[in-house]
């Protein structure tokens, strides 16, 4: 069966493009590893429309519910290769379904970076995580310490101090910068310190994590003793699948779009995180994708 549309990826933007093309009549396919992709293990979100407040696992089901209401099918797989053969495009997954379409959205949005520190890597899960609604709670009354700068980790940082005794944020700059009602909350909370211009050269433990080797010194040691780390550092984007096919990508590998989320290739399209839009939040992202359903509808119909 031939498609009208194939979105590869199942976060927000994806969702969100998934429910414009069905409500457009379109035969469409969102295909994506996991439902809602990394925002739905965020705990709160507050800069939504219309939610003063929603987890990002509720935000995500509402998207799915929604796209499903259209008649968009979605698929859980992972898809390892786009071709584009004549005027169609090829799709392949990793549990060996093939599928055939008009118009492809690039939907796949970033993974996380990894903590650039010696030793880092041997402790993943066991003191390095990524997500702290994840793996918070096994660390009840122990200390803790989040990396980064950004509002996505002092959210990281305002969920741990539930459930650990000490919340440390370890970030390079000058000073974070969350949004103002969450640097607010981490000024007035009595188990949240912030670490500026510290960088983590070492992650050191036995079979678990039991301290980092900082790249100053803090409190005359530049060792901190903590149980675990969670790193918020953002994320690369995922667009080697849009590269291998053509699309272009600026210097840090995003995917370049216009206004109406159109690449350099005739019937590809891209939305959220993977794009080389510079505010990356999930409302952008959504509109991002209806943006790009939008147009693909009016592709299908230039090219029908």
């Amino acid at each position: 069966m031939l498609l009208d549309i194939i979105i590869i990826g199942s976060g927000p933007a994806g969702l969100a493009a998934g429910m414009y093309s069905g409500r457009l009549k379109m035969k469409t396919m969102v295909i994506g590893d996991s439902v809602g992709g990394t925002i739905a293990t965020t705990t709160n979100i507050e800069n939504y429309p219309g939610f003063k407040k929603i987890s990002g696992e509720a935000l995500s089901m509402l998207l799915n519910e929604h796209a499903l209401e259209y008649g968009a099918e979605i698929l859980e797989d992972i898809v390892e290769n786009v071709e584009r053969k004549n005027k169609h495009f090829y799709i392949e997954t990793e549990e060996g379904e093939s599928f055939t379409s008009r118009v492809i959205i690039f939907a796949t949005g970033t993974r996380r970076r990894k903590l650039p520190a010696e030793g880092a890597d041997k402790f993943e899960n066991r003191g390095v995580y990524y997500c702290a609604l994840c793996d918070g709670p096994i660390f009840r009354d122990k200390v803790v310490a989040v990396v980064g700068g950004s509002d996505g980790a002092a959210k990281e940082a305002l969920l741990l101090q539930e459930y650990a005794s000490k919340v440390y944020i370890i970030y390079r700059g000058e000073k974070i910068h969350p949004e103002p009602p969450n640097l607010r909350r981490i000024e007035e909370s009595d188990k949240i310190e912030v670490i500026n211009r510290t960088n983590i050269l070492e992650a050191k433990g036995d079979r678990k994590l039991r301290s980092v080797v900082l790249d100053r010194e803090y409190k005359d040691s530049r060792e901190l003793i903590i149980n675990a780390v969670f790193v918020a550092i953002g994320g690369e984007p995922q667009s080697e699948l849009a590269r291998n096919l053509g699309v272009k990508t600026n210097s840090k590998g995003e995917i370049i779009i216009d206004r109406e989320a159109k690449t350099n290739i005739d019937g590809v399209f891209a939305a959220g995180d993977v794009c080389d839009t510079k505010f990356k939040q999930v409302i952008v992202g959504v509109a991002e994708g209806v943006i790009a359903a939008y147009s693909a509808y009016g592709y299908n119909l230039h090219i029908s």
